[in-house]
């Protein structure tokens, strides 16, 4: 399988808009208990997460997994930090490239592979405001273009 195949269970849509995507690296998490039906439920949210190095290890920090219904007491606290496995040559080229100014790193998608949970973490720079202008006016004049196209077709 390439790396993002899978099942996609939750996706981190504002992350395009608010990054330029550099580079894409595909890790595992570390789970306790009752997170991993919650995932395979689909209650996870991305939106104000991201990803820190810290002590040689990747952590993912304001990941929100819900608590699992039928969980009672063996729940777990929704937004705990949690442990990403990536290899060593990989953390440690990101550590390099986390220090320039600028670059962090943004979960952009949450899968199911092979029954595992597997996260697509990427290595992103900051967009100014001007910078997000400018691609809402690419997309709004690419579908204008399409639009007149479509109108022309029918003609």
């Amino acid at each position: 399988m390439a790396k993002g195949d899978g099942k996609v269970i939750a996706q981190n849509k504002k992350a395009h808009h608010d990054y330029f995507i550099e580079e894409t690296y595909e890790a595992g998490i570390v789970l306790q208990g009752t997170e991993i039906k919650s995932i395979r439920a689909g209650k996870v949210n991305l939106k104000d997460s991201y990803a820190k190095i810290e002590n040689g290890e990747v952590f993912l920090h304001q990941m929100h997994i819900s608590p699992y219904e039928q969980g009672n007491r063996f729940n777990h606290d929704p937004l705990r930090t949690r442990k990403l496995l990536l290899h060593r040559k990989e953390i440690n080229k990101l550590i390099g490239l986390t220090k320039e100014q600028g670059y962090s790193l943004v979960p952009l998608k949450i899968y199911l592979k092979n029954g595992f949970a597997k996260i697509t973490l990427a290595l992103a720079k900051g967009k100014k405001k001007y910078d997000k202008r400018e691609e809402l006016k690419k997309r709004e004049a690419k579908r204008d273009i399409e639009r007149a196209f479509k109108e022309r077709q029918y003609m």
